[in-house]
Formats: C-alpha cells, sequence, structure tokens
C-alpha cells in the first residue's frame, strides 16, 4: 500500500486583531487520515494561542511489511499547529518479507509554532521498518517534537527499526541522528544503544530565543540525556524499561514555551493600532 497526505496552516487575524491558525489545506490517504480536533492543551505549557489542533488517525493496520507511507505538514508564518495522533503505531510485518516505510516531513515558516505529539511506534515481532522524519525550520520558528519507539508488545521480540531524524534551520544541517535497533542489528541491545531498556524517546525543542532553559528530567527509572544542539536547540533523550516512564521523563521537557504565548509576535502579519504584545519568553525547561 502507498498512501501520501498533507497537512497546511495559516494565519489570519480575527475581528479583535489577534492573530488565528486557519487550515489551509487538508488531504487524507488511507491509512492516513487527518482530522481537526478541538483544542486540547498539550502536556506542559506548550500550547500556542489560536493554534490549529489536528489528529492523525489511522484507517487500517499497520504499516505492515511492504507498505510505504508519507506525510507532509507545512506551517505558514506567524501560524501555530499542534498535531497529535489518536493511538499508537504497530508496525507490524507482511506476508512478503519485504520492509514497511514511513517518510515525514515537516516545515515551519518564520514565527511559525508546530507542536508535534504523535503516539509511540511499536516495533512487532519480524517486522522490518524503515522511518523518516526531515524537519526544515525558517529562522524565527518555534518546534517542540516528540518520538517514542517501544521495541515490541509485552512479552515480545521486537522486529527490526531503522529511525532517521534530520533537521535543518535556515536551510544548514542542526542535526542529523540515525539509529537501528532489532534482531538484525548487531550490538543493539548493548549498552552504547539500548542497554537493555524496551521504550526509546527523543524530545526535540527549538526556540529563536536564546539559552533557553534545559528540560529538568531525573534519572530514577531511566537513562537519560540532555544535549544542547545550539543555544536556542535542546535535544532530550530518555531510555525506559516501559511506555509509562518513558512518557513521564519526556513530559518533564515540556515546560515551555508559557501558555498566553501568541503567535501575533513577529509574525509578519500587519499589526494592529495600540496592540500591546506581551513579552513572555520561550523556554523549553522549568
Amino acid at each position: 500500500m502507498r498512501a501520501h497526505a498533507r497537512l497546511e496552516v495559516a494565519a489570519d487575524r480575527d475581528r479583535s486583531g489577534r492573530v488565528r491558525t486557519r487550515i489551509s489545506r487538508l488531504r487524507s490517504d488511507a491509512p492516513l487520515v487527518l482530522r481537526p480536533t478541538a483544542a486540547v492543551e498539550p502536556t506542559g505549557r506548550w500550547n500556542p494561542h489560536g493554534a490549529a489542533h489536528v489528529a492523525l488517525a489511522a484507517a487500517a493496520a499497520g504499516p505492515i511489511g511492504g507498505d510505504h507511507l508519507r506525510l507532509d505538514v507545512e506551517v505558514a508564518a506567524g501560524a501555530a499547529l499542534v498535531v497529535r495522533s489518536v493511538a499508537a503505531t504497530l508496525v507490524l510485518p507482511g506476508p512478503h518479507g519485504r520492509p514497511s516505510r514511513t517518510e515525514t516531513h515537516l516545515r515551519v515558516a518564520p514565527a511559525g509554532t508546530l507542536v508535534w505529539l504523535p503516539e509511540p511506534v511499536i516495533a512487532a515481532g519480524r517486522c522490518d521498518h524503515h522511518a523518516t522524519t526531515r524537519i526544515d525550520l525558517e529562522p524565527g520558528a518555534r518546534l517542540l517534537a516528540r518520538e517514542e519507539l517501544l521495541l515490541g508488545r509485552h512479552g515480545e521480540t521486537p522486529g527490526t527499526v531503522h529511525q532517521r531524524l534530520r533537521v535543518t534551520l535556515a536551510g544548514r544541517p542542526l542535526h542529523d541522528q540515525e539509529f537501528a535497533v532489532g534482531p538484525d542489528v548487531p550490538g543493539w541491545h548493548g549498552p552504547a544503544v539500548t542497554g537493555g531498556h524496551r521504550a526509546l524517546g527523543t524530545l526535540l525543542v527549538i526556540t529563536p530565543d536564546a539559552r533557553p532553559a534545559d528540560p529538568t528530567p531525573t534519572s530514577t527509572g531511566a537513562d537519560t540525556a540532555v544535549m544542547r544542539l545550539t543555544p536556542t536547540a535542546t535535544l532530550l533523550t530518555v531510555l525506559a524499561d516501559d511506555a509509562l516512564t518513558l512518557r513521564r521523563h519526556l513530559d518533564r521537557g515540556m515546560t515551555g514555551p508559557p501558555a498566553d504565548c501568541d503567535t501575533q509576535r513577529g509574525s509578519g502579519l500587519p499589526e494592529p493600532a495600540e496592540t500591546h504584545m506581551p513579552k513572555g519568553r520561550v523556554t523549553s525547561g522549568n
């Protein structure tokens, strides 16, 4: 099965002069089904004012071996978008032994905000899955992106998963990470990779503000690492024994920006007369 879904949002001003985000294009392609939803506040305070909220649902099982699924998301200047998925993604083996593939391409224009919060990917036994996520940011863009991977269902030996995350800022590479886990990868459960853990996750926070605060995870029940990619970009990596512990530690990094963050600041849209702009600072920690 091949599918290609697309989502685009743009920024407009309402009658009061505040910026609101509207969905300018929404194209589903089963099994990738996109649905506008009511505002659901993300964990922590990443809840941009006037943001559009969209849920990604699966209209069929999988991806299954042989499937090739692609999702493109574009956030225009000054717009804000929160994307969630309805449920975890269970990657399954196919009948012909071919790998499955997913491609996700996220683009955020200047002063745009994207909160990307998919549910975990579960690598079922005997699967062979290749996942690529590419994020292209323009100067002034804000990003919160969470990725979680669970190695098999309860008591199950996982399949093989290859993941790559590539991030560019103003057309220049910012972060490019690739890893592989599973029975076909030598040493995948060793201390240099998973250390025997069955849940892996990352949280990437990028803001236009200098020196955002660090996420503040604790180390109890999970191995965590905080890496400063640039003065405005932070990567939190977590290894845990289960999905609940993993999510709890990733959530500790989601404490900014301020809940009253107004997307009209720096949106590139004409400023209404006599409008007072809040001076909230976007951070990635407490």
